[in-house]
């Protein structure tokens, strides 16, 4: 490989060269025990291509070349186009010498440069394959912002592409809850029955804690209202309604996305990581089916439920307000809420409740089986689940809103 550089030397040798020389050369004093051979490096410069020519004993202990040096002497060569990388000539090296090629890579590709590596040692090529292999953002390198009509740009490809993503999704489960239905889906039922008891029976205790606190703060705020009219007893009216429309389906529904959305991100990410989503596809068992179809079929079934209960326990606690500070008797209260209670209130609360598992289902499932594969993406993918639940919810909660009042219910 040498003989084919050298008529490049050869030719560049005669049109000029700049030396370069470390630190101990410019009057420093080397370091003990070491030889004069440090490190240093020549440019043999021609009128489009230049030579970056390694000697020496490149080592970190020693004072070596800046690559700031370089870069100003390769700067101003406007018609440089090859950048040859020679090392025949370096005695010793270590990582010292990987790092200060790769910051001429780097710099080669800012340029536009085409680069020559062939002359640089063996060992040196690979350690720069392996390090040019992880992103440099990892590695701590800064990386140039576009402009924020690309961001927009990519931004507005990367809302496509999710929106894509999801809806795909939305029709693979779709087929396997027709296939469900049928009686054809492949699944275990033990895993059905375990996932309901996951998102049902133990998610009762932060559901019981919850919903009491949000009827205790839905009674005592409009008291202080109420208050000012003359109007307690119109507490129990504010807290029904409000629990069984809204505030029961929706609390209940965050609780879910944080809780059991999270917790299906983080076991599919792990099959993830682990590969046995890639088992299950290599022996020809639909992933959807095998591992989403259980979860999702548990949550909507769990969800109505635990909305009602969720509406019981926030009344009986705005009831501890109403009869423990606003005087209002037990027999009283209850027999407000009773008349303000209308069955389509809670018919409302319990549709919003399925949808809302329905979601948190789709999304923490999504999320795990798009997740990567390392440890860090299956937090990612949890996290990622917990926010898209909630975004979800948030605004499926507003067009409830829109059509109900459309349709005056």
């Amino acid at each position: 490989m040498q003989n084919s550089l050298s008529p490049v030397l050869r030719t560049i040798e005669a049109e000029g060269t700049v030396e370069i020389e470390s630190n101990s050369r410019r009057g420093l004093q080397p370091a003990p025990n070491s030889d004069q051979s440090v490190g240093a490096l020549r440019l043999e410069g021609g009128r489009d291509t230049v030579c970056v020519r390694f000697t020496g004993t490149w080592r970190r202990h020693r004072g070596l070349p800046s690559p700031q040096e370089v870069e100003q002497a390769l700067a101003e060569n406007a018609a440089l186009q090859l950048l040859v990388l020679n090392a025949s000539g370096v005695a010793a090296w270590d990582t010292s010498l990987v790092a200060f090629v790769l910051h001429l890579l780097r710099y080669a590709e800012r340029r536009s440069l085409r680069v020559d590596c062939d002359a640089l040692p063996r060992g040196v090529n690979k350690l720069i394959g392996l390090a040019r292999a992880v992103p440099d953002k990892l590695l701590g390198v800064p990386e140039q912002r576009p402009a924020w009509l690309a961001r927009l740009g990519l931004g507005a490809l990367a809302l496509a592409d999710e929106a894509i993503a999801f809806l795909r999704f939305i029709g693979e489960a779709g087929l396997a809850l027709g296939r469900f239905a049928r009686g054809r889906a492949t699944f275990r039922p033990i895993d059905l029955a375990e996932a309901i008891q996951k998102c049902g029976p133990d998610a009762l205790p932060i559901v019981t804690l919850i919903s009491v606190l949000v009827g205790l703060i839905l009674a005592f705020m409009g008291a202080v209202q109420l208050r000012h009219f003359g109007a307690q007893v119109y507490v129990a009216d504010l807290v029904a309604i409000a629990t069984a429309r809204e505030m029961g389906c929706v609390m209940t529904g965050i609780l879910m996305a944080g809780r059991t959305g999270a917790a299906f991100a983080a076991q599919l990410g792990t099959m993830r990581v682990t590969e046995e989503i890639d088992a299950l596809v290599t022996m020809g068992i639909p992933p959807v089916e095998f591992l989403v179809l259980p979860r999702m079929v548990a949550l909507v079934l769990m969800m109505p439920l635990l909305t009602l209960y969720a509406d019981v326990l926030a009344i009986l606690g705005g009831a501890v307000v109403g009869v423990a500070a606003l005087d209002i008797g037990p027999a009283q209260y209850f027999e407000r809420t009773v008349h303000a209670l209308a069955l389509g209130h809670v018919a409302v609360g319990v549709v919003k409740g399925a949808v809302f598992g329905v979601l948190v289902a789709l999304s923490g499932c999504l999320r795990g089986m798009q997740a990567g594969r390392s440890a860090g993406a299956v937090g990612l993918a949890a996290t990622s689940a917990v926010v898209t639940s909630i975004v979800l919810i948030v605004v499926v909660e507003g067009v409830f809103a829109v059509v109900l009042n459309v349709l005056g219910l």
